[in-house]
């Protein structure tokens, strides 16, 4: 297991956006926010006055990039187009979640065996 503090200066929508992404919400607050994701890691949103907005700290791996690319573009957040990385054998696209930071999104590799 392992952990991921980004932080945000709109807990709201930043939220809303781990959910819409296919995050489960763990603990909803006003000042910090916890989002499970695959293999027991949380997402843990921490409320900052300010934030510089830029490239997050973390990225994303899904099951299926094409699906989870169109997807976000039906909701709106307009995906960059998804690009191959063959270096480390993965295709990729980024998105701008809805305090500004800008996250990218992996086609995934898992094994399938428990962590």
């Amino acid at each position: 297991m392992a952990r991921v503090v980004p932080e945000t200066d709109r807990m709201e929508e930043s939220a809303r956006f781990m959910r819409l992404v296919g995050m489960r919400a763990i603990f909803d607050g006003r000042r910090v926010s916890v989002h499970e994701m695959r293999g027991g890691t949380h997402l843990i949103l921490m409320l900052k006055e300010k934030i510089i907005a830029g490239d997050a700290s973390f990225d994303l791996m899904v099951d299926d990039l094409q699906a989870s690319h169109r997807h976000l573009a039906s909701l709106g957040l307009d995906p960059s187009p998804i690009e191959a990385r063959p270096a480390v054998d993965h295709e990729i696209f980024t998105v701008r979640e809805l305090a500004g930071h800008v996250i990218t999104f992996c086609s995934s590799h898992a094994s399938g065996r428990p962590t």
